[in-house]
Protein backbone atom coordinates (compact mmCIF):
# COMPACT_ATOMS: atom_id res chain seq x y z
CA UNK A 1 0.00 0.00 0.00
CA UNK A 2 1.14 3.55 -0.59
CA UNK A 3 1.82 6.06 2.17
CA UNK A 4 -1.34 7.42 3.70
CA UNK A 5 -3.62 4.64 2.48
CA UNK A 6 -5.93 2.81 4.83
CA UNK A 7 -7.50 -0.60 4.56
CA UNK A 8 -11.26 -0.96 4.72
CA UNK A 9 -12.61 -2.87 7.69
CA UNK A 10 -15.06 -5.73 7.51
CA UNK A 11 -18.21 -5.77 9.58
CA UNK A 12 -18.31 -2.09 10.43
CA UNK A 13 -22.09 -2.11 10.86
CA UNK A 14 -21.78 -4.84 13.47
CA UNK A 15 -19.00 -2.99 15.26
CA UNK A 16 -21.15 0.15 15.30
CA UNK A 17 -24.11 -1.73 16.75
CA UNK A 18 -21.98 -3.40 19.41
CA UNK A 19 -20.37 -0.10 20.41
CA UNK A 20 -23.49 1.27 22.13
CA UNK A 21 -23.30 -0.06 25.70
CA UNK A 22 -26.26 0.71 27.97
CA UNK A 23 -24.03 0.37 31.04
CA UNK A 24 -20.60 1.83 30.24
CA UNK A 25 -17.59 0.93 32.35
CA UNK A 26 -16.99 3.16 35.41
CA UNK A 27 -14.93 6.27 34.73
CA UNK A 28 -13.69 8.12 37.82
CA UNK A 29 -10.61 10.25 37.08
CA UNK A 30 -10.93 12.05 40.42
CA UNK A 31 -12.84 9.43 42.37
CA UNK A 32 -16.22 10.79 41.26
CA UNK A 33 -18.08 8.91 38.52
CA UNK A 34 -18.58 10.65 35.18
CA UNK A 35 -21.74 10.09 33.19
CA UNK A 36 -22.23 8.38 29.86
CA UNK A 37 -20.96 11.40 27.92
CA UNK A 38 -18.48 13.75 29.60
CA UNK A 39 -17.36 17.07 28.15
CA UNK A 40 -13.74 18.16 28.42
CA UNK A 41 -13.35 21.92 27.89
CA UNK A 42 -10.21 23.24 26.22
CA UNK A 43 -8.46 26.09 28.06
CA UNK A 44 -5.13 27.02 26.49
CA UNK A 45 -2.66 29.25 28.31
CA UNK A 46 -0.78 29.78 25.08
CA UNK A 47 -0.30 32.94 22.99
CA UNK A 48 -0.50 31.03 19.70
CA UNK A 49 -3.38 28.53 19.91
CA UNK A 50 -4.63 27.52 16.45
CA UNK A 51 -8.24 28.22 17.47
CA UNK A 52 -8.43 31.15 19.88
CA UNK A 53 -5.13 32.86 18.94
CA UNK A 54 -4.18 33.53 22.54
CA UNK A 55 -7.56 34.68 23.89
CA UNK A 56 -7.04 32.74 27.13
CA UNK A 57 -3.29 33.21 27.49
CA UNK A 58 -3.54 35.77 30.31
CA UNK A 59 -4.10 34.23 33.72
CA UNK A 60 -7.38 36.03 34.46
CA UNK A 61 -8.69 35.29 30.96
CA UNK A 62 -7.89 31.60 31.42
CA UNK A 63 -9.58 31.51 34.81
CA UNK A 64 -12.66 33.24 33.38
CA UNK A 65 -12.74 30.68 30.57
CA UNK A 66 -12.76 27.89 33.15
CA UNK A 67 -15.64 29.57 34.97
CA UNK A 68 -17.64 29.79 31.72
CA UNK A 69 -16.91 26.19 30.80
CA UNK A 70 -18.06 24.89 34.17
CA UNK A 71 -21.20 27.03 34.02
CA UNK A 72 -21.97 25.62 30.55
CA UNK A 73 -21.73 22.03 31.71
CA UNK A 74 -18.09 20.94 31.40
CA UNK A 75 -17.22 17.88 33.45
CA UNK A 76 -13.48 18.20 32.82
CA UNK A 77 -11.29 21.23 32.16
CA UNK A 78 -8.19 20.51 30.08
CA UNK A 79 -5.45 23.08 30.67
CA UNK A 80 -2.62 23.33 28.19
CA UNK A 81 0.55 25.40 28.23
CA UNK A 82 2.10 24.43 24.89
CA UNK A 83 0.60 24.76 21.42
CA UNK A 84 0.22 21.34 19.81
CA UNK A 85 1.62 22.33 16.43
CA UNK A 86 5.03 23.73 15.48
CA UNK A 87 5.89 27.14 16.86
CA UNK A 88 7.98 28.97 19.40
CA UNK A 89 9.93 26.69 21.72
CA UNK A 90 8.39 26.34 25.18
CA UNK A 91 10.72 24.75 27.71
CA UNK A 92 9.67 22.87 30.81
CA UNK A 93 10.03 25.86 33.14
CA UNK A 94 7.86 28.06 30.93
CA UNK A 95 5.21 25.36 30.56
CA UNK A 96 5.03 25.02 34.33
CA UNK A 97 4.79 28.80 34.74
CA UNK A 98 1.76 28.77 32.48
CA UNK A 99 -0.15 25.87 33.99
CA UNK A 100 0.72 25.14 37.63
CA UNK A 101 -0.67 28.33 39.16
CA UNK A 102 -3.81 28.02 37.06
CA UNK A 103 -4.38 24.43 38.18
CA UNK A 104 -4.10 25.49 41.82
CA UNK A 105 -6.53 28.37 41.30
CA UNK A 106 -9.06 26.16 39.50
CA UNK A 107 -8.79 23.50 42.22
CA UNK A 108 -9.62 26.10 44.83
CA UNK A 109 -12.40 27.70 42.77
CA UNK A 110 -14.08 24.54 41.42
CA UNK A 111 -13.43 21.68 43.86
CA UNK A 112 -15.76 19.26 42.04
CA UNK A 113 -14.54 19.66 38.47
CA UNK A 114 -12.02 17.22 36.98
CA UNK A 115 -8.81 19.09 36.17
CA UNK A 116 -6.79 17.70 33.26
CA UNK A 117 -3.45 18.99 32.06
CA UNK A 118 -2.32 18.52 28.47
CA UNK A 119 1.37 17.66 28.72
CA UNK A 120 3.84 15.00 27.66
CA UNK A 121 6.51 15.99 30.24
CA UNK A 122 6.89 14.08 33.50
CA UNK A 123 8.27 17.12 35.33
CA UNK A 124 5.17 19.12 34.44
CA UNK A 125 2.96 16.19 35.39
CA UNK A 126 4.59 16.03 38.82
CA UNK A 127 4.08 19.76 39.42
CA UNK A 128 0.43 19.86 38.36
CA UNK A 129 -0.41 16.71 40.29
CA UNK A 130 0.93 18.40 43.42
CA UNK A 131 -1.18 21.47 42.56
CA UNK A 132 -4.39 19.46 42.35
CA UNK A 133 -4.72 17.99 38.84
CA UNK A 134 -6.80 14.83 38.47
CA UNK A 135 -5.79 13.73 34.97
CA UNK A 136 -2.69 13.91 32.75
CA UNK A 137 -3.57 14.17 29.06
CA UNK A 138 -0.57 12.76 27.18
CA UNK A 139 -1.65 13.68 23.64
CA UNK A 140 1.69 12.71 22.05
CA UNK A 141 1.44 9.02 22.81
CA UNK A 142 3.95 8.48 25.59
CA UNK A 143 7.28 10.04 24.49
CA UNK A 144 8.25 10.26 28.18
CA UNK A 145 7.37 6.94 29.86
CA UNK A 146 7.88 8.54 33.27
CA UNK A 147 4.59 10.43 32.91
CA UNK A 148 2.63 7.25 33.59
CA UNK A 149 4.80 6.69 36.64
CA UNK A 150 3.85 10.15 37.90
CA UNK A 151 0.16 9.39 37.43
CA UNK A 152 0.59 6.13 39.31
CA UNK A 153 2.51 7.72 42.18
CA UNK A 154 -0.23 10.32 42.68
CA UNK A 155 -3.09 7.89 41.94
CA UNK A 156 -4.52 10.22 39.29
CA UNK A 157 -5.78 9.53 35.78
CA UNK A 158 -3.97 9.25 32.46
CA UNK A 159 -4.97 9.64 28.82
CA UNK A 160 -3.09 7.17 26.62
CA UNK A 161 -2.99 8.50 23.07
CA UNK A 162 -1.55 7.54 19.67
CA UNK A 163 0.65 9.82 17.62
CA UNK A 164 2.43 7.29 15.43
CA UNK A 165 5.73 7.68 17.25
CA UNK A 166 6.33 11.21 16.01
CA UNK A 167 8.10 13.78 18.17
CA UNK A 168 5.88 16.27 20.02
CA UNK A 169 4.88 19.35 18.02
CA UNK A 170 5.89 17.93 14.66
CA UNK A 171 3.87 17.25 11.51
CA UNK A 172 5.32 14.26 9.68
CA UNK A 173 5.41 14.27 5.90
CA UNK A 174 3.54 11.49 4.07
CA UNK A 175 3.06 9.26 7.09
CA UNK A 176 1.48 5.88 6.33
CA UNK A 177 0.05 2.84 8.12
CA UNK A 178 -0.96 -0.58 6.83
CA UNK A 179 -4.07 -0.21 8.98
CA UNK A 180 -4.24 2.99 11.03
CA UNK A 181 -6.99 1.76 13.36
CA UNK A 182 -5.15 -1.47 14.15
CA UNK A 183 -2.01 0.57 14.89
CA UNK A 184 -3.97 2.88 17.18
CA UNK A 185 -5.65 0.02 19.06
CA UNK A 186 -2.36 -1.82 19.52
CA UNK A 187 -0.54 1.22 20.88
CA UNK A 188 -3.17 2.72 23.17
CA UNK A 189 -4.19 -0.56 24.76
CA UNK A 190 -0.55 -1.41 25.47
CA UNK A 191 -0.03 2.02 27.04
CA UNK A 192 -3.22 1.64 29.10
CA UNK A 193 -2.21 -1.80 30.39
CA UNK A 194 1.25 -0.52 31.26
CA UNK A 195 -0.27 2.40 33.19
CA UNK A 196 -2.57 0.06 35.09
CA UNK A 197 0.34 -2.24 35.92
CA UNK A 198 2.26 0.75 37.30
CA UNK A 199 -0.65 1.58 39.59
CA UNK A 200 -2.78 4.11 37.73
CA UNK A 201 -6.39 3.35 38.72
CA UNK A 202 -8.05 1.42 35.89
CA UNK A 203 -11.19 3.53 36.17
CA UNK A 204 -9.10 6.68 35.62
CA UNK A 205 -7.43 5.58 32.34
CA UNK A 206 -8.72 6.71 28.95
CA UNK A 207 -7.55 5.96 25.43
CA UNK A 208 -7.44 8.56 22.65
CA UNK A 209 -6.84 7.89 18.94
CA UNK A 210 -5.58 11.49 18.68
CA UNK A 211 -7.08 12.58 15.38
CA UNK A 212 -4.57 14.51 13.22
CA UNK A 213 -1.62 13.71 15.50
CA UNK A 214 0.78 11.75 13.31
CA UNK A 215 -2.06 11.25 10.84
CA UNK A 216 -3.46 12.76 7.66
CA UNK A 217 -7.10 13.52 6.94
CA UNK A 218 -7.82 10.06 5.53
CA UNK A 219 -6.45 8.46 8.67
CA UNK A 220 -8.56 10.68 10.93
CA UNK A 221 -11.70 9.94 8.92
CA UNK A 222 -11.01 6.21 9.03
CA UNK A 223 -10.58 6.35 12.80
CA UNK A 224 -13.89 8.19 13.12
CA UNK A 225 -15.76 5.63 11.00
CA UNK A 226 -14.24 2.71 12.87
CA UNK A 227 -14.27 4.16 16.37
CA UNK A 228 -16.31 1.18 17.52
CA UNK A 229 -13.13 -0.89 17.31
CA UNK A 230 -11.59 1.30 20.02
CA UNK A 231 -14.67 1.33 22.24
CA UNK A 232 -14.84 -2.47 21.91
CA UNK A 233 -11.54 -2.71 23.83
CA UNK A 234 -13.40 -1.85 27.02
CA UNK A 235 -11.25 1.20 27.77
CA UNK A 236 -13.14 4.52 27.88
CA UNK A 237 -12.45 6.46 24.68
CA UNK A 238 -11.71 10.18 24.52
CA UNK A 239 -12.10 12.00 21.21
CA UNK A 240 -10.42 15.34 20.59
CA UNK A 241 -11.73 16.51 17.23
CA UNK A 242 -12.88 20.06 17.90
CA UNK A 243 -12.27 22.30 14.85
CA UNK A 244 -9.39 20.11 13.68
CA UNK A 245 -7.78 20.15 10.25
CA UNK A 246 -9.33 16.89 9.06
CA UNK A 247 -12.77 18.44 9.49
CA UNK A 248 -11.71 21.60 7.71
CA UNK A 249 -10.09 19.75 4.83
CA UNK A 250 -13.05 17.40 4.41
CA UNK A 251 -15.62 20.20 4.37
CA UNK A 252 -13.45 22.89 2.82
CA UNK A 253 -13.86 25.21 5.81
CA UNK A 254 -11.45 27.48 7.72
CA UNK A 255 -10.99 27.11 11.47
CA UNK A 256 -13.72 29.57 12.39
CA UNK A 257 -16.35 27.71 10.33
CA UNK A 258 -15.78 24.14 11.51
CA UNK A 259 -18.34 24.15 14.32
CA UNK A 260 -21.07 22.26 12.45
CA UNK A 261 -18.58 19.65 11.26
CA UNK A 262 -17.28 19.29 14.80
CA UNK A 263 -20.77 18.62 16.16
CA UNK A 264 -21.36 16.02 13.44
CA UNK A 265 -18.18 14.14 14.37
CA UNK A 266 -19.08 14.35 18.06
CA UNK A 267 -22.45 12.78 17.31
CA UNK A 268 -20.93 9.94 15.29
CA UNK A 269 -18.31 9.35 17.99
CA UNK A 270 -20.89 9.28 20.77
CA UNK A 271 -23.07 6.86 18.80
CA UNK A 272 -20.07 4.57 18.39
CA UNK A 273 -19.38 4.56 22.12
CA UNK A 274 -16.95 7.40 22.91
CA UNK A 275 -17.16 8.63 26.50
CA UNK A 276 -15.23 11.91 26.74
CA UNK A 277 -15.29 14.77 24.22
CA UNK A 278 -12.61 17.48 24.20
CA UNK A 279 -14.19 20.66 22.78
CA UNK A 280 -13.96 24.43 22.47
CA UNK A 281 -17.75 24.96 22.41
CA UNK A 282 -19.01 23.41 25.65
CA UNK A 283 -22.64 24.56 25.39
CA UNK A 284 -22.97 23.37 21.79
CA UNK A 285 -21.38 20.03 22.58
CA UNK A 286 -23.66 19.50 25.57
CA UNK A 287 -26.74 20.08 23.39
CA UNK A 288 -25.44 17.72 20.71
CA UNK A 289 -24.61 14.96 23.18
CA UNK A 290 -27.91 15.32 25.00
CA UNK A 291 -29.62 14.76 21.63
CA UNK A 292 -27.55 11.63 21.01
CA UNK A 293 -28.40 10.33 24.47
CA UNK A 294 -32.11 10.89 23.81
CA UNK A 295 -31.93 9.01 20.50
CA UNK A 296 -29.73 6.14 21.66
CA UNK A 297 -31.21 2.83 22.89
Amino acid sequence: MTAGEVRPAAGRAGAAADAMRPEPAPLRPNGRPLGRYAIMAVVNRTPDSFFDRGATYAFEAALAAVDRAVAEGADIVDIGGVKAGPGEDVDTAEEMRRVVELVAAVRDRHPGVVISVDTWRAEVGEAVAAAGADLLNDTWGGPDPRLAEVAAAHRIGLVCAHAGGVAPRTRPHRIGYDDVVADVVRHVTAEAERAAALGVPRDAILIDPAHDFGKNTRHSLEITRRLGELTATGWPVLVAVSNKDFIGETLGQPVEKRGVGTMAVLGVSAWLGARVFRVHDVAGARRALDAVAALAP
